[in-house]
């Protein structure tokens, strides 16, 4: 893959991000084989981008490394031997020809992709299962948890990021392509659009599940309606939207859509006794006959005419409970309907869905349940947690939780409210603190809990309160180890330190006290 000087600048050109071009001796027609941000990994003939927290000194290695070619949003004097392309935002520029250069793999997937504060993986996930049973392995997966970019096991690894950076994004898309998939799904965060990771990228479908406040704070979005504006580009960037009707701010949502949807190519759907405020027209509906730890049964019937053309009428069993995963394989069916999955082939796919790292069990004779779960905000742990509670209404709610340091700042209040509505025990502790000192976070967590309604314990070391939270357990009690999932790491001053991940901790717990 190659592109050459003349055609980068008139794809910036054409989005008004060029300003100018300097040291341009070899002319319009030097080529360059490979775009690189990170100077570590740069090579001869590349195009670096000098974004993010950049530093002269990096373009310098990447000069040395042979890279002929920078983007930048000033003049670097330190390499008068580079050309340099100057823009109003590195970002969007690294997104557009990052693209270009992979040779814009996005138009030979079918793209579904899913925004929400909750539930996008579990949606993902339930999605990408259909598609790859119905399509013979030919559907490709971009998580928060996983990548899978075909259907060998070394084409499928563990995400860094829920929406990778561009240039890894149009990479993947291209190794997906060059693998044989056809459909691509994918998680679209809040982040990658504030951080134009996306820029410029168009979905076939795109779903819009919930919105809650989340990811606000330093580092992060400066307020809530940023938060939202940055989720409703999904919306505006859809050839077809898919909206859950019983999300709030379902008016703005809507009209994003309505902005550059065709409101015939607008599907909504909600649960179908659930209440909503604004008339919008409804269909899909989901029915929850069953709700238990064992099975979930829903039915889900399509009430417009261009819903039951999509043929997804019918009752399914999914294995993941809780009326929220109910609500999110209802977004995966309309979504895998759209994509030619219909109920004769569906049906019995999401009885064994499972999703790593949501509602993983292991169940102890004298210790009750234990739960791990990647419920990381208030959505999600009000959300869990409550579901739990209507399923062991005898036993006391032991939740060991942390929050990370850096970003997600508003969870912290979120995550006290949501112990202080259904927790018994609250054992803080650390996950991801970052540069911020553990208990620092856990002070400000234990600040929004009433200690009238919920015993707390601080516990700074997870595997001691992990420890701590089984050994006090007793057999009808049920143990949460919340927020971190499958995470194999602890990010801990900028290192991403091993971590075994909470089921295999709590497995070793149990056997020392068995």
């Amino acid at each position: 893959m190659a592109l050459e000087i003349a055609e980068i600048t008139m794809i910036l050109k054409e989005h008004h991000l060029l300003k100018q071009i300097v040291n341009n001796v070899k002319g319009d027609h030097q080529k360059i084989t490979g775009v690189k941000y990170d100077s570590r990994h740069a090579v001869a003939n590349d195009l670096f981008f000098c974004k993010g927290n950049f530093k002269p000194d990096y373009l310098k290695v990447a000069q040395d490394k042979g890279a002929t070619v920078y983007i930048a949003e000033q003049q670097f004097e330190e390499v008068p031997m580079m050309c340099g392309i100057i823009v109003t935002d590195v970002t969007k520029a690294m997104a557009l020809i990052g693209a270009a250069f992979y040779d814009y793999p996005q138009n030979d997937l079918f793209i579904i992709a899913f925004t929400g504060t909750k539930g996008k993986t579990t949606s993902a996930y339930f999605t990408h299962h259909i598609l790859k049973t119905i399509s013979e392995n030919k559907a490709a997966l971009f998580s928060t948890i996983d990548r899978i970019t075909g259907p060998k096991p070394e084409q499928e690894f563990k995400s860094d990021l829920t929406t990778p950076e561009s240039l890894n994004l149009f990479h993947d898309m291209r190794e997906a392509v060059n693998n044989g998939m056809h459909s691509l799904v994918m998680e679209v965060s809040s982040q990658a659009y504030l951080r134009n990771r996306v820029y410029g990228l168009h979905y076939d479908v795109g779903v819009f599940l919930n919105i809650t406040p989340d990811h606000i704070g330093r580092n992060e979005h400066p307020t809530f309606e940023n938060y939202l504006h940055c989720k409703m580009q999904l919306m505006v960037n859809s050839d077809v939207c898919v909206i859950n009707a019983q999300t709030a701010h379902l008016e703005e949502i809507y009209q994003a859509a309505r902005a550059t949807t065709d409101p015939e190519k607008i599907y909504l759907f909600k649960q179908a006794n659930a209440k909503i405020n604004r008339a919008v027209p409804i269909d899909v509906v989901f029915y929850n006959d069953r709700d238990d730890l064992r099975l979930t049964e829903i039915e889900v019937k399509a009430v417009s005419p261009r819903a039951k053309a999509l043929k997804i009428d019918g009752r399914y069993d999914l294995s993941m409970p809780g009326d929220y995963n109910q609500s999110n394989a209802t977004s995966a069916l309309i979504a895998a309907g759209l994509a030619g999955a219909t109920y004769d082939q569906t049906h019995n796919l999401l009885t064994k869905m499972k999703v790593p790292g949501r509602m993983e069990s292991v169940v102890s004779k004298n210790h009750g349940v234990i739960y791990v779960d990647y419920a990381h905000n208030y959505a999600s742990m009000n959300a869990l947690l409550s579901f739990l509670k209507s399923q062991y209404p005898k036993g006391r709610m032991i939740v060991v939780v942390g929050s990370p340091g850096d970003k997600g700042i508003s969870r912290r209040k979120g995550f006290g409210e949501a112990l202080t509505a259904h927790a018994d025990v609250a054992i803080l502790t650390t996950d991801d603190p970052g540069f911020e000192e553990p208990s620092a976070i856990i002070d400000v967590i234990d600040s929004y809990i009433d200690h009238t309604k919920v015993q707390v314990e601080k516990v700074i070391d997870r595997y001691s309160a992990i420890k701590r939270a089984i050994s006090i357990s007793r057999p009808e009690d049920v143990v949460v180890l919340a927020a971190k999932g499958e995470d194999p790491y602890q990010k801990v001053r900028g290192v991403d330190t091993p971590w075994p991940t909470d089921m295999k901790v709590a497995k070793e717990v149990l056997k020392g006290l068995a």
